[in-house]
């Protein structure tokens, strides 16, 4: 469940006809990159100096449908909302609700003597960087799958799915990076409890109606709208853990939106990249997107010199449920971007059509690397 993937593409020349727009070039790029897949859709945005560039969809919202996926259609981002997850904690920290070097036994103090003392002294920056030791989801599966059957607000989920987690045996040593989902649900619980607020109420005050996000919800799409496939068909109910995530993990990777909207929150990370930002303060922008010690990530940007033979830095982030998978690579030098999405998990193929076309996408976008 919101599976991370390594990142590697093979670079591939983008051919158009100059009399193309960059939007006909965009959909020839993803048509050729689908075109022998079984993936059903596939969604990609070009970001360029402060702006969409370039956008287009090809493919149905169902597989075995004649409907047609729609510009305006949301997408399930996968992971890549981790980092809207951070910036909405971030906003707290600049109030003076959190501070990035509190402790938990401090920010939890009620749930202090029941925690495993490996993770009282973790701290905000740890649990966003995936530094903080937990493991990648909760050990007890049995206690995950419950959650596809809690109808109790997803506040009061999250609560419960903390008490355990930290009751779990840690993955890694504090400081160390081990990817956990984990560690986004119980700052997400921080932050519930400092600002007295819902998640769901929180993002939207502080992410969604600054940057003018209209187009956004929580856990999977519904009905009418486009959907995920796993196994070439569509996954309409979630009961286990391989049929994805339960609402109430949204914190971790489970937002969906239109692209427009995923545009808006990446135009302004590299206008933040950039001094620019309209959402957070310079240093907020330069914590989220600077790699942690001895570790290949920020907050919870990954943060890599160089993608796919172009010269970086890159910000990086995919991620998937097995029913979809998206992939965002920022250029904060190039001032640069692409943002691209699937409604289908890597055993349709999801990760070479992507991958594919991303190829032909970062050739515009950045520089070669120099040797």
């Amino acid at each position: 469940m919101l599976r991370r993937f390594l990142f590697g593409v093979a670079a591939v020349t983008l051919a158009a006809a100059a009399t193309a727009t960059p939007s006909d070039e965009l959909s020839a790029a993803i048509a050729a990159a689908k075109s022998e897949s079984n993936v059903p859709a596939v969604g990609a945005v070009i970001l360029r100096d402060g702006a969409v560039s370039a956008q287009a969809v090809l493919g149905v919202r169902e597989a075995g449908s004649k409907a047609a996926v729609a510009v305006d259609d949301v997408w399930l981002i996968g992971s890549t909302g981790k980092v809207m997850t951070v910036a909405m904690i971030a906003r707290l920290v600049e109030r003076g609700l959190l501070a990035w070097d509190t402790p938990l036994d401090a920010m939890l103090p009620d749930m202090a003597r029941s925690m495993r003392p490996e993770y009282r002294k973790v701290t905000l920056v740890e649990l966003l960087s995936h530094r903080a030791g937990f493991a990648r989801d909760l050990r007890n599966e049995k206690t995950m799958v419950k959650f596809f059957r809690d109808d109790r607000p997803s506040a009061d989920q999250r609560l419960s799915y903390v008490a355990a987690a930290l009751k779990d045996k840690p993955e890694a040593k504090a400081g160390t990076f081990s990817y956990s989902n984990a560690g986004f649900i119980v700052a997400t619980v921080v932050a519930e409890r400092a600002a007295h607020a819902s998640y769901e109420e929180l993002m939207g005050a502080e992410v969604f109606k600054p940057l003018d996000m209209t187009r956004t919800g929580f856990g999977n799409t519904g009905d009418g709208q486009n959907r995920g496939h796993q196994h070439g068909k569509p996954m309409l109910k979630m009961a286990r853990l391989d049929d994805g995530a339960p609402r109430m993990y949204a914190p971790a990777g489970f937002l969906h939106m239109s692209l427009e909207d995923w545009a808006r929150f990446n135009l302004d990370q590299l206008a933040g990249a950039a001094g620019k930002g309209k959402l957070l303060s310079p240093a907020s922008y330069l914590l989220m997107q600077t790699a942690q010690p001895d570790s290949p990530a920020g907050l919870d940007w990954g943060v890599q010199q160089s993608i796919a033979g172009r010269q970086g830095p890159a910000l990086v982030h995919q991620g998937s449920d097995g029913n979809w998978l998206a992939i965002a690579v920022l250029f904060p030098e190039q001032g640069t971007g692409a943002l691209m999405v699937a409604n289908a998990g890597p055993d349709m193929g999801a990760d070479q059509v992507l991958m594919g076309l991303a190829g032909k996408l970062f050739m515009q976008l950045s520089p070669a690397k120099s040797k």
